[in-house]
């Protein structure tokens, strides 16, 4: 994905809520029982243009972070924005970093959604669980499938209605990355894959429409 001109206005028109997920998802890890230990290690696992760094950052300015995404572009931009100090930058994916037990804790967000459930949502998953230490904790926010519902033709109105409200008028070519192609799942889906890849059951700790967020944990 290319690093769109006022991308991280565009998603905040997009998604409900998700100007507060960034912190919330680095409240969560300062709060877990590793990464809260002083300079721990953490992924961000595709950083995008970075908003969960800049949240990093200012929540624990000790985090030692590992920022990684397979786009030079949205890397340039993050790196741009943030600077290295305190910062490893990689292009690359969580499966070629080979990263075994390095981080306490770990955060992803709008990633699992755009990979095909033919395997490589479940490399991606195992991937993540190997990087962490065991016991270390996962933030997940994706887009996830609709629940069969006679009222999902409103809330499929709603998003449309909350987009016109922000002031969305992103050209199509920005908004494709995500919107279309895209691979969502259901709960019960993201339980089977992320017990197979060696994390417990998702705890859900964030939903706006179809977007949601789970706390997972590396079974030790």
């Amino acid at each position: 994905m290319s690093a769109p001109l006022g991308y991280d206005l565009i998603v905040q028109q997009l998604i409900p809520g998700y100007a507060s997920l960034a912190r919330l998802a680095v409240a969560l890890l300062a709060a877990s029982p590793l990464a809260s230990r002083t300079g721990a290690g953490v992924l961000v696992a595709g950083c995008g243009t970075g908003a969960e760094l800049v949240e990093a950052r200012a929540q624990r300015p000790d985090w030692q972070l590992t920022a990684i995404d397979p786009s030079a572009e949205m890397l340039a931009a993050a790196q741009k924005r943030l600077g290295s100090e305190g910062i490893q930058w990689r292009q690359t994916t969580v499966e070629e970093l080979q990263a075994d037990a390095c981080f306490a804790g770990a955060l992803s967000v709008l990633v699992l959604q755009s990979l095909p459930d033919d395997g490589t949502k479940l490399a991606f998953l195992t991937a993540l669980a190997r990087s962490l230490e065991p016991g270390g904790q996962l933030v997940l926010v994706d887009l996830m499938a609709p629940e069969r519902s006679p009222l999902q033709n409103q809330v499929d109105a709603a998003w449309l209605g909350f987009q016109r409200a922000s002031g969305l008028e992103a050209e199509p070519r920005d908004l494709e990355p995500l919107t279309q192609g895209l691979h969502p799942i259901g709960e019960a889906r993201l339980t089977a894959l992320v017990n197979a890849a060696g994390f417990s059951d998702p705890a859900r700790i964030f939903q706006a429409l179809g977007y949601e967020g789970f706390l997972l944990q590396r079974r030790p």
